[in-house]
């Protein structure tokens, strides 16, 4: 064992970036592009009188006497890469004390320069200040001035200068015009490398989740993965990327479970919108995987929907554009009411005006007259039904892959009592977009009206699970009790009708399926209290209008529900 030196020194960290995901992807063409880059970084560091210290697969720490060596050596192995279709590096250089121990070397010159290479943008080179100091003129203007930096582990900021494109605070790019979104790979916290895969695995599908979402702008895989590695700001990479969300997350395995976090932020503001955590046993790596992803989508797409709403909201009204009338008219929209809907299909309509071909807005035009034929707020409701059909027909030809349009076709034909049609539109609405919990909760109300009830609860339990929190939760619960109630299984029934009334923003629709599951059950004085809590909500709801507006195909079960509406003391006319 040789005894430990100690000495100034600059020192060169290098590291390929993605390298996991590279090998994954390409491991014999990977390994070709290593051994090629290897032969080109060691006749560098030759040329420039410096020393490889330390080889790590993927990574070098090389040692110089003079940092003008290490830059010259840097520079050199970087333009060498240019163009290059794999392999790309980032390279940080730090002069400080280093020890020299068993073919080793430690210190803090060694650990700024760390810290430095996983700063620099692939392709470039970051320096510390103190290492700039020793450049000449010519040399030292090809680095701009990227701040001051926390360095992880480091006690006190460092000065970071980088080159060409660098890590600093770049150019930042506007905004587009519709909600925009970068997904970072996800940290692998394991220790394990083959966990590496998993985490990038997990990163790459939630990016072509969140890009079948037609009114998300999402980032692509090949720019967000540049900052593999590094622990960028998010406000940085937003302007970088010109986003409004980033989503961030990490993996950490422990034994044969998994802990997945991940969080959503608004880095124009730097608020958290979202954040949660994911424990599952690794039993089967692939299935996880797939869960994981429909799972964190489910649940982002709606919150981001809720942050792109409450943005709208505290906008004025001469700021408004055609997205942010739209989510107002959404805002009130899903609280249910009569009031509600009749200022939801104002605010839409000012989106359809602004923009005539937005099938997202005409869509929702047409789920808000759905709304006012189901729960009897209109006197017109076959007028109101035909001007939905024509609405959501032309939110499919404004755009034939919005799953909201197709969802609202469903949505109508089921009022109309065309089955077919709704079955097949919304089928199509989850197939465009699997994680839409109102489309599978609009099949599952579908295939109630036709009897097939077994089928219903999958896709109504489905809808329960992608979105619990969502505003309209009521109406998912109301579809899960309609459906055992339609089944004679009125115990379980009436837990979820229960369930159901204690939501935020009940309607009358949940105390009406309550009042029939106790006329059924014979509780008549529980039915006729739940009649009065219907009546207070829609005080002119009478037997013949839920005979004319529910779709029953089936005639068995249109009688049991009317029948236990009689029982329970609704009026008839």
């Amino acid at each position: 064992m040789s005894a430990p030196t100690r000495k100034l020194a600059a020192i060169l960290a290098a590291d390929v970036v993605g390298y996991s995901t590279l090998m994954g992807e390409d491991e014999t063409g990977t390994l070709v592009a290593l051994r090629e880059l290897r032969q080109g970084l060691s006749d560098a560091v030759a040329g420039h009188r410096g020393d490889v210290v330390k080889s790590m697969g993927d990574g070098w720490l090389v040692e110089f006497a003079s940092v003008v060596d290490a830059v010259n050596c840097a520079l050199q192995v970087q333009e060498g890469l240019v163009g290059h279709d794999i392999i790309k590096l980032r390279i940080g250089i730090h002069i400080g004390d280093i020890v020299h121990e068993d073919e080793d070397i430690y210190g803090d010159g060694v650990n700024i320069a760390a810290r430095l290479q996983e700063l620099s943008e692939p392709g470039g080179v970051a320096l510390s200040g103190r290492a700039l100091d020793f450049l000449d003129g010519k040399l030292a203007n090809g680095f701009r001035d990227a701040g001051e930096k926390q360095l992880k582990n480091i006690a006190g900021a460092v000065r970071v200068f980088v080159s060409g494109g660098g890590a600093g605070e770049g150019e930042t790019l506007p905004l587009p015009d519709k909600p925009s979104i970068a997904v970072l790979p996800f940290d692998n916290m394991s220790g394990d490398a083959e966990q590496e895969f998993f985490s990038d695995g997990v990163t790459e599908d939630i990016i072509t989740a969140l890009s079948k979402i037609r009114w998300l702008f999402v980032i692509a895989r090949n720019s967000t993965f540049s900052y593999k590695g590094t622990s960028p700001d998010v406000r940085r990479v937003a302007g970088e990327l010109g986003v409004r969300y980033v989503l961030e997350g990490s993996v950490r395995k422990g034994g044969e479970r998994v802990r997945i976090t991940a969080q959503l932020v608004d880095a124009t503001t730097g608020n958290h919108v979202w954040a949660e955590r994911f424990d599952r046993d690794l039993s089967d790596i692939f299935a996880l995987q797939d869960e994981i992803t429909e799972t964190l989508i489910a649940a982002i797409e709606p919150e981001l929907a809720k942050a792109e709403q409450q943005r709208a909201i505290e906008k004025t009204p001469e700021n408004l554009d055609a997205w942010s009338w739209f989510h107002r008219g959404l805002w009130h929209h899903y609280k249910g009411t009569k009031d509600d809907n009749a200022l939801a299909r104002v605010q839409i309509r000012k989106a359809i005006e602004l923009d005539p071909e937005f099938s997202r807005a005409l869509a929702a035009l047409a789920h808000v007259y759905y709304w006012d034929v189901l729960f009897g707020y209109t006197a017109n409701p076959n007028e109101v039904l035909n001007e939905g059909l024509s609405l959501s027909r032309r939110a499919i030809t404004a755009d034939d892959k919005e799953p909201f349009a197709h969802f609202a076709l469903g949505r109508i034909s089921t009022l109309l009592g065309d089955v077919n049609t709704a079955v097949a539109e919304l089928e199509l609405s989850i197939e465009l977009s699997p994680s839409f919990a109102h489309a599978h909760y609009g099949l599952g109300n579908a295939l109630n009206f036709n009897g097939q009830q077994e089928q219903a609860i999958q896709h109504i339990d489905q809808a329960i699970r992608l979105n619990p929190h969502d505003p309209a939760i009521w109406t998912f619960i109301s579809g899960r009790s309609l459906a055992q109630l339609l089944s004679e299984q009125y115990e379980g029934a009436l837990a979820w009708a229960l369930k159901g009334v204690r939501q935020a923003n009940v309607g009358w629709l949940s105390y009406a399926i309550l009042a029939c599951i106790y006329g059924r059950l014979g509780r008549i004085v529980d039915a006729r209290r739940a009649v009065a809590d219907t009546l207070q909500l829609k005080p002119d709801l009478v037997i013949s209008f839920v005979e004319a507006t529910f779709p029953f195909q089936n005639k068995g079960q249109r009688e049991l529900f009317l029948d236990g509406l009689r029982k329970a003391g609704l009026p008839e006319e």
